[in-house]
């Protein structure tokens, strides 16, 4: 019986375990997403009338990007990555550009 629920506990540990690392974003793909993020910021800055200030979205620290990515899930990540996005587009339409 001791040893049926030790495989039961230990089956469910390692679920979690491989669950919660399924989830979290690779350091490759965070890599990615903090060059990205300053290559965003670099835009944003020069439409004109579209850079309101640094901020933890908008700011020039590849490691802050960096370390946030690692300690969110991918899709978290792809969905700040679509935010950044959507306003340089949205900055653009209202400058003309």
């Amino acid at each position: 019986m001791f040893r049926l629920i030790r495989s039961i506990l230990l089956a469910a540990v390692g679920a979690t375990a491989l669950t919660a690392q399924s989830h979290a974003a690779d350091p490759a793909y965070c890599a990615q997403y903090a060059r990205l993020a300053l290559h965003e910021l670099a835009v944003n800055q020069s439409i004109p009338g579209c850079f309101r200030g640094y901020d933890l979205r908008w700011n020039p620290n590849y490691g802050q990007h960096y370390g946030w990515c690692l300690g969110v899930s991918r899709e978290q990540a792809a969905s700040e990555r679509d935010y950044r996005r959507a306003r340089i587009d949205d900055c653009r339409a209202r400058a003309g550009m």
